[in-house]
């Protein structure tokens, strides 16, 4: 039985995958999936995140250990998350079988203003002064999905789980840091597909075009997801990670 570790990017956690798990259950029904919180995120969001991503990838393989789940894993990871599944494939190369990259960016791989957009930053510093939780969603919805909102408004459930479990400042910052610092290895540490979203508002799609050349691996792009490409389009990620396994996942 495969086991697949999903790891989510900044500030966000386990429950924000919504029904991305089951579509890809659906077509993985002979794997484990399991959703790991990040340190400061979800179930640990009272724990500091550490300021490294070499310290994420220790939390997350502690987790694992006490929950009883063996290597070797699959993991699928989106933004800050693949960078922690980069990390981890390359200080421990026998634990990970492959990774799917979702919409991250390296440093060295691209410039600043390709892993951050600028018309992003203004999304971002409006988001503290938004006067509640669903005011500060609502716009970072509008920045990583292109879907609808549906009804009740999907930003309304991220405001609730935000109020359940809030991601402090600090925290958040230490997570930008953390990012902020990390340097990928030059080639790809594991068996890995690179996913990107042509419409992605927060982080250019270039990013990913950048890191599949320099690693020379496959690479798959979606027409008008956006940044949170699982939520936008979970069943096309699953297909796309169907195709590549059965292509060798190389």
């Amino acid at each position: 039985m495969s086991v697949w570790i999903l790891l989510r990017g900044l500030t966000r956690e386990s429950r924000h995958w919504g029904d991305f798990p089951g579509q890809l259950q659906t077509v993985l029904p002979g794997a484990r999936i399991l959703a790991l919180d990040l340190p400061g995120n979800g179930a640990f969001h009272r724990l500091a995140s550490p300021l490294t991503v070499q310290g994420m990838v220790a939390h997350a393989r502690a987790r694992l250990e006490d929950q009883g789940v063996a290597p070797p894993y699959h993991l699928l990871a989106l933004s800050l998350g693949g960078m922690v599944a980069t990390a981890w494939a390359e200080a421990f190369p026998g634990e990970i079988a492959g990774c799917v990259l979702i919409n991250t960016s390296f440093r060295g791989f691209s410039p600043l203003g390709r892993r951050l957009r600028p018309r992003a930053w203004l999304s971002l510093l409006r988001m503290p002064l938004a006067p509640s939780a669903e005011g500060r969603e609502r716009l970072l919805f509008r920045l990583t999905s292109r879907r609808e909102p549906g009804d009740p408004p999907l930003w309304r459930i991220w405001a609730e789980i935000r109020r359940s479990r809030p991601v402090y400042l600090r925290n958040a910052l230490r997570q930008m840091l953390a990012a902020a610092r990390f340097k990928a290895p030059g080639q790809a540490p594991a068996p890995t597909l690179v996913l990107a979203s042509t419409r992605d508002g927060l982080v250019a799609s270039r990013c990913s075009l950048d890191i599949a050349r320099r690693w020379a691996c496959a690479l798959a792009v979606h027409p008008w997801a956006g940044h949170d490409l699982p939520l936008d389009d979970g069943d096309w990620v699953a297909r796309e990670i169907r195709r590549w396994l059965a292509d060798g996942a190389s």
